[in-house]
């Protein structure tokens, strides 16, 4: 039920209307005068707003409440009740903001539907902008995985070139994520209210793509028994996504062309052109350069596609970043039984990463789902994988890697209890007894020597005490830490896994 401010200086009318709404269970303000109900407006924030026109025979106030209820935040819905309708009237007060109009005297069953209208109406309203934000926020770049330098170069480019109207060609291999580029580059534009409409060139016949692509008039060919009209019009004031530009025909990367130059289009079997405001963004997994020289695709067309690039880079290329991703895709396919998302075995993500990736991320993905499907406990284990990655052979154990995004459950102590405790060459704490190093060396306090330990393992010792003394710096938190040793959370990622 809502909350209804009521104004109307028929008191009589008033109270028979606000008797009226109660028993409908609505929240009833009634007002009988323009001043009582205009400062009470702030106060009150009704979702719906009934007030009479001619509020003590003057119009100007009754438009005036309309425009104030309009004006808070969120916005009342207004309804208007008058005795003097005309169609001027109802023009007038539309124009000010209202949701519908009643002419008096109106049956109450009328007010009864034109409330549930509006409160209807205010609900999908409600529903659309939350669902508009949710998908920015699901598109927005920084939804997108991925912590390595290759990924943070893309992210800088989207972010870039997202609000021109420029067009865009994403260049990748399959599964990298060339459509999830496109969406980040279209919901963080100016033209993210608008339309996005992707098509797969490579997935429909010529003749269907070109009657899907610019639309048909009833009778162009066999089967047109209607008008069509095509997805450069659906897409007008948005974004088209053309994926796997390269296997576009030839007489259609032609019509693409004059797409691109002169911003119209026109249906098969149509004579006049339409004018449509469409960005296009296209992507393909071929070298384009190389169908240029077979005369496969049109030069002129990809120096008009190619005025921005944006290459994504394989799996095997930003490798640091699998660990994020496995760990990512565990958390949105969480265990039915326990609602909680799957941990993962060291030795299983060890496996992972040494993975050649073909498939790219949708590989990944596919056989993290493919896991959590068969896993019969809590933790992914190498059974749990397709039979490929039994192929490999991994040193690490079986030993679990939270699947958290909080702070890690314990620093890496390499077998100091205290993470603090641990000190690096000159910043062991004043008057601490430091053994003289004497041609390589250590000499102990006694004057007896001992084997050096592998180089190797020296450093390892001090970049697991300088971790710990970062994540100690942070408190915990992996991305200070990340950010004070100036690596990808990534990499910090797999160098706690390696060393817990």
């Amino acid at each position: 039920m809502a909350k209804v401010m009521l104004i109307d200086d028929e008191v009589t009318m008033l109270q028979m209307v606000a008797e009226l709404l109660r028993s409908e269970g609505h929240e009833v303000h009634p007002f009988s005068n323009f001043t009582a109900a205009s400062e009470a407006l702030a106060t009150v924030q009704p979702e719906i707003v009934i007030t009479d026109l001619y509020l003590e025979k003057s119009r100007a106030q009754g438009l005036e409440l309309v425009q104030k209820a309009r004006e808070l935040t969120p916005p009342a819905l207004v309804i208007v009740v008058t005795g003097f309708g005309s169609v001027e009237t109802a023009v007038e007060a539309m124009r000010k903001g209202a949701f519908d109009y009643l002419e008096k005297p109106f049956k109450l069953e009328e007010l009864k539907l034109t409330i549930q209208r509006a409160l209807s109406y205010s609900t999908a309203v409600s529903e659309n902008a939350i669902l508009k934000k949710e998908l920015k926020k699901k598109y927005h770049f920084d939804q997108i995985v991925g912590t390595s330098q290759a990924m943070h170069d893309v992210f800088r480019m989207v972010e870039r070139v997202a609000n021109t109207e420029s067009t865009v060609l994403i260049l990748g291999e399959s599964g990298t994520g060339k459509e999830l580029i496109a969406r980040a580059l279209h919901f963080n534009s100016r033209r993210q209210f608008a339309p996005f409409v992707p098509i797969n060139c490579s997935a429909l016949p010529e003749n269907l793509l070109e009657s899907e692509l610019f639309g048909h008039r009833k009778g162009s060919f066999t089967g047109a028994v209607n008008d069509k009209v095509g997805l450069f019009q659906e897409a007008d004031s948005g974004t088209m996504f053309l994926d796997e530009i390269g296997t576009m025909p030839a007489l259609l990367q032609s019509r693409l062309l004059r797409v691109l130059q002169e911003k119209e289009v026109r249906r098969v079997g149509d004579n006049a052109a339409v004018y449509v405001n469409v960005r296009i963004i296209a992507a393909t997994n071929e070298k384009l350069d190389e169908r240029i020289r077979r005369g496969t695709f049109r030069e002129d067309l990809f120096y008009r596609l190619n005025v921005i690039t944006i290459r994504l880079p394989s799996l095997r290329e930003r490798r640091e970043d699998i660990p994020l991703l496995a760990l990512h895709f565990l958390r949105t396919r969480p265990d039915p039984a326990t609602g909680k998302p799957f941990h993962i075995s060291k030795r299983t993500m060890s496996i992972l990463c040494k993975h050649e990736w073909p498939g790219n991320v949708r590989e990944l993905e596919n056989a993290i789902e493919r896991a959590c499907a068969l896993c019969e406990g809590d933790t992914i284990q190498v059974a749990d994988l397709p039979p490929i990655f039994r192929t490999y052979t991994s040193d690490e154990s079986e030993e679990t890697i939270p699947n958290e995004s909080g702070p890690v459950g314990k620093a890496i102590t390499n077998g100091h209890s205290n993470p603090q405790s641990v000190q690096l060459g000159n910043n062991a704490p004043t008057g601490a007894a430091r053994a003289p190093v004497s041609n390589g060396v250590q000499v102990n306090g006694n004057g007896s020597h001992q084997a050096v330990a592998a180089l190797k393992n020296f450093i390892r010792d001090q970049e697991v005490a300088y971790i710990n003394r970062a994540m100690a710096q942070s408190g915990g938190d992996k991305e200070k830490a990340a950010e004070i040793l100036d690596i990808s959370l990534a990499t910090l990622y797999r160098k706690l896994a390696d060393e817990a």
